[in-house]
């Protein structure tokens, strides 16, 4: 009894002196300064920063441009509804490639596998036809507004969003977030005043209005998508993409057939598009990439750098392209603006 009792104790004391070594290995690992990064490495990452920085400024300024300049006598000679739905394609086709690319790396696992169960993939629908009115009003918009007030009107989404996320997700506001979309609000107001005539807003009441609306549905759409991505959040969001996109394209198709059969019938599908057409749809559809790429390769900040630097090029290149003059309320007004979504920003990470 007493042999095995000092058998069994020198084992514990073997175990404890073995686990005391990793513990100070480990320590000793851990207060190991990492090593720093290279020169070269430096320079790539930087490098790779500000490609993204500069595609999604691009993107976002020219996105508004390129549907006012796709417009002729004032209106759009091809189809709204099929343009949008060469947009969901695209993106479908892009996901696509990518998760073959991911299968390719890794081979097809239970996360990245395209078969699904009923259970995961009826609450896309919703999203997709959120996105597809949201979408189809972004045309109807510039019927009513020019490039510059859609671009300062576009931020009204962080607001419906902020307000959505407290709501569905339960995620709470601070003091700073709550001030920066209260600003975010009047510096919308403030930029579309109009001190030149008796009429109060220089943008249409339509116009402001499709533009709260489209808010409310961008919104609506992306905490709806963020909901479905977190509740199985190892899933591929290439996979996540492609059931989406998928069903956009299902919409899309269902819309022109509802209420644009006629035209592309009678004209073809891709009747009175152009070149500026095609790169507006490829715009489109690269500017969700892009700005899952700033998730991955930058940070949140430069979001906000491009989105307001995005707001300059349009209103520069609007003055030359279409004439817009600028005013004392709207540059008053995006200043206060990019100071609001700098807040809202920089707040996220704060309690």
């Amino acid at each position: 009894m007493t042999s095995k009792y000092a058998k069994l104790r020198n084992e514990i004391e073997e175990q404890n002196h073995s686990s005391s070594s990793v513990m100070s290995k480990d320590v000793e690992s851990q207060e190991k300064p990492l090593p720093e990064k290279t020169i070269g490495e430096a320079a790539q990452e930087f490098t790779r920063k500000t490609m993204v920085v500069i595609a999604l400024t691009v993107l976002t300024s020219s996105q508004g441009l390129l549907i006012a300049v796709s417009k002729q006598g004032g209106k759009f000679e091809y189809s709204v509804m099929s343009a949008n739905c060469m947009v969901e394609i695209t993106k479908c086709v892009i996901s696509l490639l990518f998760l073959m690319r991911q299968w390719n790396t890794v081979g097809v696992t239970e996360d990245n596998t395209l078969v699904t169960t009923l259970k995961e993939i009826w609450v896309f629908p919703v999203p997709a036809l959120l996105y597809l009115i949201k979408n189809l009003m972004q045309y109807v918009i510039f019927l009513y507004v020019d490039p510059p007030s859609y671009q300062v009107l576009k931020n009204l989404n962080i607001i419906t969003t902020g307000i959505l996320y407290r709501i569905f997700l339960k995620k709470k506001l601070n003091s700073i977030q709550w001030s920066a979309l209260i600003l975010l609000t009047l510096g919308c107001t403030t930029s579309q005043l109009n001190t030149q005539s008796d009429n109060v807003l220089s943008t249409p009441t339509m116009g402001v209005f499709l533009a709260i609306v489209m808010a409310l549905l961008s919104g609506a759409a992306g905490v709806y998508t963020e909901m479905i991505i977190k509740k199985r959040p190892q899933r591929s969001i290439n996979v996540q993409n492609f059931y989406l996109y998928s069903f956009g394209i299902v919409f899309n198709l269902m819309a022109i057939l509802m209420y644009d059969n006629s035209q592309v019938m009678e004209k073809g599908f891709f009747h009175g598009y152009s070149g500026i057409t095609f790169t507006m749809i490829m715009n489109h559809a690269l500017s969700g990439l892009a700005v899952s790429m700033v998730m991955k390769y930058a940070n949140n900040i430069t979001k906000v750098y491009s989105t307001s630097v995005a707001m300059l090029l349009t209103t520069l290149i609007s003055i030359p392209l279409f004439g817009f003059e600028l005013s004392l309320p709207f540059m008053l007004g995006s200043g206060v603006v990019t100071v609001a979504v700098f807040l809202h920003s920089q707040a996220k990470g704060k309690k």
